[in-house]
């Protein structure tokens, strides 16, 4: 299925089944939100931040196409889509000095300190690099939560965002797996929201062993996996039940 061309859907009838690992989880479209997370230049384009700093995003460009295309079915399934967008100001005070671990363990800091000539182009808001990438413009009802930390629950309002809607469950995309969407998924877990994580569109920083330890503990400990093609005939099915 391409997203060239795509015309959605009817809405989804009701709760639906989801095949999922370690086993399928119900889900209703009008209680699930798609969480979109950090699909930026940044972490999916060549000449981003992961690009400079070392890591392979080859893997990025197939991932932007099989989360336009569950975002479609999502919304016509009349699902809530939240895109999660991570950096800070252009001086980078959101970003902390040297009394916070995040000056420490930010690679987008540490490049920056160790290439000068990039200062204030990495992350900085309202730059390319901050940019969620063309192929994923958020839609007309479609959310944006700008967050300052791996998490997107991080003294943010994501999560008052979806209590107001009655959003119970969450379906978990984007970038690093191992990063930001496994550590915006724990915190959902511990905030009591019932996460699902589509592999098949999210991508790692770091070698494959990476993207597996992530799937690994999220349907170990803190929810449940599955895949885009799963989810979409999943929806199809719900459509065509009497």
């Amino acid at each position: 299925m391409s997203a060239a061309g795509y015309s959605p859907p009817s809405a989804a009838r009701g709760p639906f089944l989801l095949p999922a690992r370690p086993e399928p989880i119900r889900l209703d479209p009008a209680a699930t939100a798609l969480i979109v997370v950090d699909m930026q230049n940044a972490y999916a384009s060549p000449g981003g931040y992961l690009d400079l700093a070392g890591f392979d995003v080859t893997g990025a460009a197939a991932v932007i196409g099989r989360i336009a295309e569950v975002a479609a079915l999502a919304r016509a399934a009349g699902m809530l889509v939240v895109f999660l967008q991570n950096g800070w100001d252009p001086a980078y005070r959101e970003a902390g000095g040297p009394g916070s671990p995040n000056w420490y363990k930010s690679n987008a800091l540490k490049t920056m300190r160790r290439r000068p000539e990039l200062q204030g182009r990495l992350l900085a808001k309202g730059g390319w690099d901050y940019a969620l990438v063309d192929g994923l413009a958020p839609a007309a009802g479609d959310i944006v939560v700008p967050k300052i930390r791996y998490s997107g629950f991080f003294h943010t309002h994501l999560d008052s965002l979806l209590r107001a809607r009655g959003i119970r469950h969450l379906i978990f995309t984007g970038i690093a797996t191992n990063v930001c969407v496994e550590s915006s998924l724990r915190d959902a877990f511990h905030l009591e929201y019932f996460c699902v994580v589509l592999e098949d569109a999210t991508h790692a920083a770091g070698p494959p062993y990476v993207q597996q330890a992530a799937l690994y503990n999220i349907e170990t400990f803190f929810g449940w996996v599955s895949s885009c093609e799963e989810f979409r005939r999943a929806l199809a099915s719900n459509r065509e039940s009497p």
